[in-house]
């Protein structure tokens, strides 16, 4: 049998085709950046191992500061299970307590994004790398990366969002963001434990020979290394400059334009400080907050007793110093409030030693946390008021008129407002 005429052509135009092919993802010579490398990644790594740490510790205080173990209206993170071996109870002092862990946790997160981009950037080819095994602690390594990647995008994007004016992720922000950091940390500490060493190595000794990232068939470099990394360093100095004014009071505020939860002050005076959730949004009638119309309704041993709050103003009144702070990761300065202690209102429900806790419920008809519970340690806490007054005049209808709760270190969602019935006791 004679050879097929188009025979001999074939083989070599198959080499040509080979030779010329775009590379695919899986093969090294796909990603051709200059800048990645063992030294960089390692360094982006390190930033992130601190980071992330302080990170996923304030956001479990800001879990516990919620109180989920008094009460399941304080608690949006059901079937918790052996993940709440952690919680305790939330102290009242220092009072800016709250204020300092949350806002670390926020403008920490949003600090941190540049840092995370680049990292996954400098890590996508190992994503990509064949085989997918090579022995047990690859395996184990790829996996805990693929968690982590995955995690991490989560995390970020859910938390992001609830800092905003309008949280749009589906579902709830508070069981989706806890259960996806512990997901996400498990497969973290997996990653470091099986990576650090090197990570340490590699930065101590700049290695680049034998670079699994470094690209074989670089581009031209247009900018180092280092470059690179105060590029990414400028980045997250830009946005912890647009972010954490919302933790500050005048000019500093307006800078906060990454961190828009809350809106801007409400003019001067008194009441000109933050308002998260207006009178209107929450559906307050304001025949129900009437002179004459509304009643604050105390429940205890003693029965139930109603107070006007003509009937507040008449009793002993005290000031606290005291600041607000919300999960978005804005805050006031201190303001200084006026009304009746808590543990005052608990003796006039029956409870003359050491006050209980206490269920308070509000006007608010619409959003979360129109009830809230409080612990005793609390209510205890001389600073802790019904407040009637802030800043030498009544409270305004934002700011919770007739009566709202004020508590040192709460966060604020648990400051209710437009009181109109506090139970004591057992919850």
């Amino acid at each position: 049998m004679g050879r097929a005429p188009c025979a001999g052509p074939v083989p070599a135009y198959g080499r040509h085709m080979r030779d010329h092919a775009p590379p695919l993802p899986t093969s090294p010579g796909f990603w051709r950046s200059p800048l990645r490398g063992t030294w960089f990644t390692a360094v982006l790594g390190l930033v992130l191992l601190v980071g992330i740490t302080v990170l996923f510790v304030t956001g479990l205080l800001s879990y516990a500061a919620y109180n989920p173990n008094l009460s399941p209206v304080n608690d949006k993170t059901p079937d918790k299970g052996v993940l709440g071996f952690y919680l305790f109870a939330w102290p009242t002092s220092p009072s800016w307590l709250y204020r300092l862990t949350q806002g670390v946790h926020v403008t920490l997160g949003i600090t941190l994004i540049p840092v995370l981009l680049a990292k996954l950037w400098s890590v996508v080819p190992r994503l990509f790398a064949l085989p997918p095994a090579r022995s047990l602690t690859h395996a184990l390594e790829r996996i805990s990366l693929l968690l982590l990647v995955g995690g991490v995008l989560f995390e970020f994007v859910t938390g992001v969002l609830n800092i905003q004016l309008d949280y749009v992720f589906p579902g709830s922000f508070y069981p989706l963001h806890f259960y996806g950091a512990w997901v996400f940390f498990a497969a973290f500490v997996v990653h470091v434990a099986l990576r650090l060493p090197t990570a340490v190595r590699n930065v101590r000794r700049m290695r680049q020979e034998g670079d699994l990232l470094a690209s074989p068939r670089p581009d031209p470099p247009t900018v180092s290394r280092r470059g690179a990394l105060w590029l990414v360093g400028g980045g997250s100095l830009l946005l912890f400059a647009t972010s954490a004014g919302r933790s500050f009071d005048g000019v500093v505020r307006e800078t906060a334009l990454l961190t828009p939860h809350g809106g801007s002050d409400p003019g001067s005076g008194p009441g000109g400080f933050q308002i998260n959730k207006t009178a209107r949004y929450a559906g307050i009638d304001a025949a129900e907050t009437g002179e004459e119309t509304w009643r604050l309704v105390l429940t205890g041993p003693a029965g139930t007793v109603r107070l006007s709050r003509a009937d507040l103003l008449r009793l002993p009144l005290h000031s606290s110093s005291l600041p607000i702070a919300c999960v978005e990761g804005w805050s006031t300065s201190d303001q200084w409030w006026r009304g009746v202690r808590l543990r005052d209102l608990a003796a006039l429900a029956g409870h003359h030693g050491d006050p209980p806790d206490v269920f308070v419920e509000s006007l608010q008809r619409h959003g979360a946390f129109r009830h809230a519970a409080l612990r005793a340690n609390q209510v205890a806490d001389p600073r802790s008021l019904l407040a009637l007054q802030v800043n030498g005049e009544d409270l305004g209808p934002d700011h919770g008129y007739p009566a709202r709760v004020i508590v040192p270190a709460a966060p604020g969602v648990l400051n209710t407002k437009w009181v109109a019935r506090m139970t004591f006791g057992e919850l």
